[in-house]
């Protein structure tokens, strides 16, 4: 799966809608109050992968929204339960910097989960390998020239001593 199609996720797949109502149906009789506001998540739930980060809103009563660019990305994890295996789903938990223990942003409902996976760590650490070594380089030639301050200034201390 190339960025292009990636780019082009905006919806969470069918098969989401089914994993809900089976969640609803173990829940007893709670599956009047659950099964609407499941429902009603699938319904609005929207996804934006775009060139700075990741965008997911939610919610008709209370709606909630949640941007994370790339370069706040701590780590991405993928769980499935055992209904989302046997439907072909997983959820994409993206955590960040933000001193939660929970996921920043999890993103449910996608059968393209370790393209998605891929493409997120491809971006949190800058896409392509020259990218990498430039910022490698920068790193040294940084550490080189506090190390010629360091020696500049023993050099002076010693002068004056």
């Amino acid at each position: 799966m190339d960025e292009s199609q990636i780019f082009a996720i905006e919806r969470p797949h069918p098969n989401l809608m089914k994993l809900y109502f089976f969640r609803s149906l173990l829940s007893g009789p709670g599956i009047f109050v659950a099964l609407p506001v499941l429902f009603f998540r699938y319904s609005t739930l929207r996804y934006r992968f775009d060139a700075q980060g990741i965008s997911m809103r939610w919610g008709i009563l209370f709606r909630r929204e949640v941007n994370v660019t790339y370069a706040r990305i701590q780590d991405i994890h993928l769980t499935s339960g055992i209904l989302q295996r046997w439907l072909g789903l997983a959820d994409v938990q993206v955590q960040t910097a933000s001193g939660s223990a929970a996921a920043e942003v999890a993103i449910e409902g996608l059968q393209e989960y370790e393209a998605i996976r891929d493409f997120l760590y491809a971006r949190m650490r800058g896409v392509g390998p020259k990218a990498g070594a430039a910022a490698g380089d920068s790193a040294v030639s940084i550490l080189r020239d506090i190390a010629a301050d360091v020696r500049a200034v023993r050099e002076a201390v010693a002068r004056d001593v």
